[in-house]
């Protein structure tokens, strides 16, 4: 068995930086399989010096940004596009995004990305915070919206190859979200796939690098757009409840787990999930597109990511077609009413959190009511109830 080999692009604390790498097959005298992996800085424009991992397994490939928090940029697989076509026109480097802007809904001044990470200190509107400092007084913290993780640029990057049958392609990377006082995060990011699948799995380890206890909010905003994404597509999930997030998704309750073509200047509608997960905490969804012969899966532990939501904004294209599918540590309220619920998590001193996800492309009928199987097995015990206007258990009622 060939011993891995492994290639480093990025080490701030030893100057390294490797502008254009490409590592093929041949390389590791491996002939007989077809992938890829591609490092380049991207130039011009709002892209400018954005660092971009291209990796094609032969079949599925995606890019990650280590530019933008270790992100999943656009992809495809087998020719079928992966992500969606945002307004923005990405992927767009940090230092172009003022996270304050729009009264700290700045954030989406660079959301385009696939899989986007929401957190660490906060994954959910813009809102002024209060914390306790070492003294003991009360400080306030202006937090902005999702956060700053995917807005932080990676410190050490590498690329690694396990030959094997099939081979197996890995891009690690180390993400650090500081701030003078607490709280201080590393995020350690590895995102693998194996020659030839039709799958990604992103493995993530956020460390608490103070000596107190702080707090973490971590979502995986997961977007999809056509073909997956169209008039008559499904959300298929197996829920114990669903309720509305606002008003606004009040409306859309009756048909939540169905999808409109584009509608122009549709307003957004989200909904708050809880699911079911078997008996080793791993649950799964699925957005299969009308025909019900394509579909996105995705794939999580429970116990790691307990809250799922679903953002749904059927706009024009032009205005952004697309849904959101979010596991996360929690919902993406404002973290004091997250607080208040006892959802945010706390991380003891140089306490680590793990959390995996695996996004799955499925291309065929079969593939498709297999997963669906799966999910009605998981729902079949457990009768889902359905909430037709916010609640206080997911909304914050106070300031809807």
């Amino acid at each position: 068995m060939k011993k891995p080999k492994t290639w480093v692009l990025t080490d701030e604390k030893r100057k390294i930086w490797i502008e254009k790498l490409e590592i093929r097959p041949k390389d590791l005298d491996l002939a007989h399989e077809n992938w890829s992996i591609r490092k380049k800085s991207l130039r011009g424009g709002s892209c400018d010096g954005v660092d971009l991992i291209e990796i094609d397994n032969g079949a599925l490939s995606f890019s990650v940004l280590p530019t933008r928090g270790m992100g999943i940029w656009k992809g495809s697989y087998k020719g079928i596009d992966l992500g969606w076509n945002s307004p923005i026109q990405g992927p767009v480097n940090p230092r172009f995004v003022n996270l304050k802007d729009l009264d700290g809904l700045g954030w989406m001044a660079g959301f385009d990305e696939l899989v986007v990470r929401c957190g660490l200190n906060s994954n959910g509107p813009p809102i002024s915070d209060y914390l306790i400092n070492q003294k003991g007084l009360q400080n306030e913290e202006k937090l902005t919206l999702h956060g700053k993780i995917a807005n932080l640029p990676a410190s050490q990057v590498e690329i690694m190859v396990i030959p094997g049958s099939p081979s197996e392609l890995i891009v690690k990377g180390d993400v650090f979200e500081p701030t003078l006082i607490c709280p201080k995060y590393q995020l350690s990011v590895q995102v693998s796939t194996r020659a030839g699948s039709n799958s990604f799995l992103i493995e993530d380890e956020v460390f608490n690098m103070t000596s107190t206890e702080i707090e973490l909010e971590l979502l995986y905003h997961c977007n999809f757009g056509p073909p997956f994404l169209e008039a008559g597509s499904r959300l298929e999930v197996a829920a114990r409840e669903v309720a509305p997030r606002d008003n606004q998704a009040a409306l859309g309750i009756n048909k939540y787990e169905t999808y409109e073509g584009p509608i122009s200047g549709f307003a957004e509608q989200v909904y708050w999930y809880d699911l079911i997960a078997n008996q080793e905490g791993k649950t799964l969804v699925m957005l299969n597109n009308y025909s019900a012969d394509k579909a996105i899966l995705l794939r999580f532990d429970k116990r790691e990511l307990p809250t799922f939501t679903q953002w749904k904004k059927t706009a024009s294209f032009v205005e952004g077609y697309v849904t959101g599918l979010e596991p996360a540590t929690d919902y993406p309220n404002s973290k004091i009413f997250e607080r208040q619920c006892g959802r945010v998590v706390r991380l003891g001193p140089g306490e680590k959190r793990r959390s995996t996800l695996s996004i799955e492309v499925l291309t065929n009928a079969e593939a498709v009511v297999k997963a669906k199987t799966e999910i009605v097995q998981l729902q079949h015990k457990v009768k889902r109830l359905v909430h037709e206007i916010p609640i206080q258990k997911y909304s914050d009622l106070d300031n809807l």
